[in-house]
């Protein structure tokens, strides 16, 4: 059995599907899957109009020239016309729910058209038992094709060792800087938090000059740091050095900040929103994500003992580790590769 897997959110600025599929690639190909990853490293996957060409044109040709048994639409969409067995990975219904100020196309694409192909699906995978919820609640699928798989968190990251920069401490958030995201609640948490910075990174939207006017109007323009897209090394460094992680998202399927802060060994403060509650568990506090205050109090808790915080973060970052390892995600999708294999044969599924 060989497996095309849609690759192209892994070139180039690779936010958190390109992340996922890269270690879904190399942990696959562990278990001795025959993995085709593929791709147009040429054409911008960030631009709509090549995004709508790869998905709906050359993502089935560059499958079909593989020749692959499944396809796994690993971005969230897929094509029209296929003619092969596709599993589709849904990491959220975002663009439903609270995309409102995107594009109307944009809105179209990723939204009520991706819906509709996903009944046409083979099998679909979700990253959460939120997003699994999510999707049923919009989408005329059946429930038995729906499996949850939590993503994977790089070694890397879940071998970083901690070196905390005591002498210019900052709270790391990282992720799309886009609404949904909620980097104002950190903006406005800095008020309260003298002593501290927040280092924002990932790829920027429009948002970012909202966040960024916000804190000129309060006065912590000097402790805001929105750095964008970070090459891998900054972030790993980032994660070594941080006081805290922080994520205050309104909205995740999965939530890779969180799940990495915890494979590193980083104290985290999370919104109380969403997946989050799933993937962060009992690991770290979970706070209202529009009470600035509150955010500044959990954040305070951990700037107030910094050794106490680490020390309860590696308590349970060995438990995190193997919650988030590649391996079992890449072991469960391999047996639905399979199932899927066998259905579109004819076979049980």
């Amino acid at each position: 059995m060989r497996i095309g897997l849609d690759a192209q959110l892994a070139s180039g600025t690779a936010t958190g599907i390109g992340e996922y599929v890269r270690g879904l690639a190399a942990a696959l190909r562990a278990q001795g899957v025959d993995v085709v990853e593929l791709s147009a490293p040429g054409l911008d996957p960030w631009r709509f109009d090549r995004r709508v060409l790869w998905d709906q044109v050359l993502l089935p040709l560059a499958a079909r020239r593989a020749r692959v048994d499944v396809l796994h639409c690993a971005a969230g969409t897929m094509p029209l016309v296929c003619g092969l067995p596709v599993l589709v990975t849904v990491h959220d219904v975002a663009w439903l729910r609270v995309q409102q100020h995107a594009r109307p196309y944009a809105r179209t694409y990723f939204g009520a058209f991706s819906l509709a192909r996903y009944r046409r699906a083979a099998r679909i995978v979700v990253d959460s038992a939120f997003s699994r919820d999510e999707l049923l609640a919009l989408a005329a699928v059946e429930p038995a094709r729906v499996e949850v798989v939590h993503p994977g968190v790089a070694r890397d990251v879940m071998d970083v060792v901690r070196r905390r920069d005591d002498a210019a401490p900052f709270v790391l958030a990282v992720g799309t800087v886009e609404p949904r995201k909620n980097l104002e609640v950190l903006v406005r948490a800095l008020v309260h938090l003298p002593a501290l910075r927040v280092v924002s990174v990932g790829p920027p939207t429009a948002y970012r000059e909202r966040c960024s006017a916000l804190a000129a109007e309060l006065g912590v323009a000097a402790r805001l740091d929105i750095r964008g897209y970070v090459p891998r090394a900054e972030l790993l460094a980032l994660y070594a050095g941080a006081l805290a992680a922080a994520m205050p998202s309104t909205y995740e399927g999965f939530g890779y900040g969180a799940a990495q802060a915890l494979c590193a060994g980083v104290p985290l403060v999370a919104a109380d929103a969403s997946s989050l509650p799933e993937v962060v568990g009992a690991d770290a506090p979970l706070v209202d994500p529009h009470d600035a205050e509150a955010w500044a109090a959990a954040l305070d808790v951990i700037a107030r003992d910094p050794v106490a915080a680490d020390a309860r973060a590696a308590a349970t970052r060995g438990a995190a580790c193997e919650r988030f390892g590649w391996d079992a995600a890449a072991r469960r999708l391999a047996a639905l590769y399979a199932a899927t294999e066998r259905s579109s044969l004819g076979g049980v599924p």
